[in-house]
């Protein structure tokens, strides 16, 4: 699960990830959503201590003046004990083998990794893993697993480029922020007129659309229902993309993931169960609309996609539900922190491990200082009254209410 801030690290691990993916200041592909050493270390600590593992990215398109002080860099993450790189350049895996060759190295979907000679390439490199390109069907999967022995990750959820696993340019020529250095100004997602040369001012819509026109501009990924064709295919790993997400996203997206892949693994146990046919319960897609998208789509998994399986035309699936609050630990006390407006009467649901779930209707709310309050705002820190009672709380723990209307 993506680690944007060490919140979402915890968020993450609340919700049960397996492991964790984050960035240095330097190296990583989300300028804005970095850690610095004494993050990192506390992140690395807090993450061990809950038996789940931390993959640091170093996967920048490198320039010479890049490689300033990467041994540096390498030999603290080799100190603070990571389990992982993710890499994308040659020459920084080169360096890394060299500095800290007892760290697995995992090479990232940067590298565009599409057919098993690739794969085999960095196999005999020494690479433990590797992050295929998200332009791969089901079918290409599997003659890659044939052909190599070590282990395979896909992304299964989150934003697209519409670009060779995510190496585009088009935010360098617009505005002089790098995406391929973690400076991505996201200019895809901008609406779009066509101005003829001769008539300036007269601005005419590539298509005709209510939301105006965007270039490049993808549907979410989602593989949720196909996760049981990707464990049948041989995928060791699944990575959901989404650092610069909010908390709620990370914990939602976690908790509905891991859900399925206990579903899926608690089938498994059946003998006669046919894995690749496996179908997730209603359940599992009804929560999706709990946490809102830009639509979805299945990318290549089936083969190359078409304009109405990849492009964005405006919200596709409206968000039902919106965060309100997570519990926070101060001291010996937990706390609702709000994350939107809250009032007494309102009824908010509590996110639970697995898919469970329960709605409590707010009775009364106070302060740190004991004060009862009738509306709580966005920052503070409260304790809640409700019915039924909410009993035992986890740190962590995330709040939602239905959107009316």
């Amino acid at each position: 699960m993506p680690a944007g801030s060490l919140d979402k690290l915890k968020i993450a691990i609340r919700y049960g990830a397996d492991a964790v993916y984050m960035g240095g200041s330097q190296y990583s592909l989300r300028a804005h959503a970095v850690f610095g050493e004494d993050e990192l270390a506390e992140a690395v600590a807090y993450a061990h201590a809950r038996h789940v593992k931390v993959f640091v990215t170093i996967n920048i398109m490198a320039h010479n003046r890049d490689l300033q002080d990467l041994r540096t860099y390498l030999l603290f993450l080799r100190e603070i004990e990571v389990d992982g790189l993710i890499i994308s350049d040659p020459g920084i895996f080169s360096i890394a083998k060299e500095i800290v060759p007892e760290i697995n190295i995992h090479i990232s979907t940067q590298a565009n990794i599409t057919n098993q000679a690739s794969a085999m390439f960095w196999q005999r490199q020494g690479a433990t893993r590797v992050n295929l390109a998200r332009e791969m069907s089901r079918e290409e999967i599997e003659e890659i697993r044939r052909a190599v022995s070590l282990k395979l990750e896909v992304f299964v959820h989150g934003a697209l480029c519409i670009s060779y696993s995510g190496r585009c340019s088009l935010s360098l020529y617009m505005t002089g922020r790098d995406a391929n250095h973690g400076n991505c100004a996201h200019p895809c997602r901008y609406r779009y007129a066509l101005q003829e040369e001769k008539r300036p001012g007269q601005y005419f819509p590539v298509e005709e659309d209510a939301h105006g026109t965007y270039i490049f501009n993808s549907k979410d990924l989602c593989l949720l229902n196909r996760l049981p064709q990707l464990i049948a295919a041989g995928v060791d790993s699944l990575k959901i993309e989404g650092r610069m997400k909010s908390i709620y996203y990370v914990g939602a997206v976690t908790r509905l993931y891991r859900a399925a892949l206990d579903y899926i693994a608690d089938k498994m146990t059946a003998p006669e169960i046919n894995l690749a046919d496996l179908r997730l319960p209603d359940v599992f897609g009804a929560e999706l609309f709990k946490i809102g998208s830009r639509g979805y789509t299945e990318n290549f998994f089936d083969g190359p996609p078409t304009p109405e399986d990849m492009l964005y035309s405006g919200i596709k699936y409206e968000q039902t539900h919106a965060p309100v609050g997570v519990v926070r630990k101060l001291g010996p006390d937990k706390f609702f922190e709000v994350r939107n407006q809250l009032f007494v009467g309102d009824v908010i649901e509590h996110l639970g491990s697995g898919l469970t779930q329960r709605e409590v209707k707010i009775l009364a709310m106070s302060n740190q200082e004991g004060d009862d309050l009738t509306k709580a705002n966005p920052g503070h820190l409260i304790r809640l009254q409700t019915e039924p009672a909410l009993g035992k709380l986890q740190d962590n723990d995330l709040f939602r209410r239905r959107i009316s209307g």
